[in-house]
């Protein structure tokens, strides 16, 4: 990967301009392009770039079906890899460019999504805390509790979040929750002597 190409996709994980725009056309890097239509809210720009581009590349099919997810019109299907690759990258670009309205139509859709890949609930309560939305974070987390309480990674998701809110006794227990699933789960083990020092 060259350099010119790594400094103009930072640009579209961080801050989009036309001149990384113009580079991604002028060499041929289209599902870059089409994302960059996306957060500029061209909806059908962007679905025309992906639909050319859906036969070569798993990210153009994943970015119809996202679309198709903000318009309401369900025509395309992730599969289970898309879902566990792209949801929490591209969740986590649209919050970081300002566009709320379509995390909403997107996760609108989780009971769906999670027909295909049951971590749905987790993936989006993880972008929602990482990006400061707490409240919103819990709310899934408890969605993917309820759903799919037999997976570890969620139960020391929830212990982190819990610590980091100096709400030690709910870290203690989901850290117990984690072990209970999977005994050796190292992150856990390590929380839970933490917890002993507070």
């Amino acid at each position: 990967m060259d350099l010119e190409y790594k400094k103009a996709k930072q640009k579209l994980l961080t801050y989009m301009d036309e001149e990384c725009q113009r580079f991604f056309v002028a060499n041929g890097h289209a599902i870059e392009y089409g994302y960059s239509k996306l957060v500029e809210e061209k909806l059908t720009e962007a679905e025309n770039i992906f639909a050319g581009n859906k036969e070569y590349d798993i990210r153009a099919k994943w970015a119809l079906f996202m679309i198709s997810l903000i318009k309401g019109q369900i025509k395309e299907y992730a599969t289970y890899l898309e879902l566990r690759d792209f949801l929490e990258i591209d969740l986590n670009i649209l919050i970081h460019y300002g566009k709320g309205d379509y995390v909403e139509k997107i996760v609108r859709y989780s009971d769906f999504m999670y027909t295909i890949n049951p971590e749905v609930y987790k993936f989006i309560g993880r972008v929602f805390y990482n990006n400061g939305l707490k409240e919103h974070a819990l709310y899934f987390l408890k969605q993917a509790k309820n759903y799919f309480y037999n997976d570890p990674e969620l139960h020391y998701l929830l212990s982190y979040i819990h610590f980091n809110s100096k709400d030690y006794a709910k870290a203690e227990q989901s850290a117990k929750d984690c072990l209970f699933i999977l005994p050796e789960y190292f992150p856990a083990k390590n929380m839970l002597k933490t917890l002993q020092n507070v």
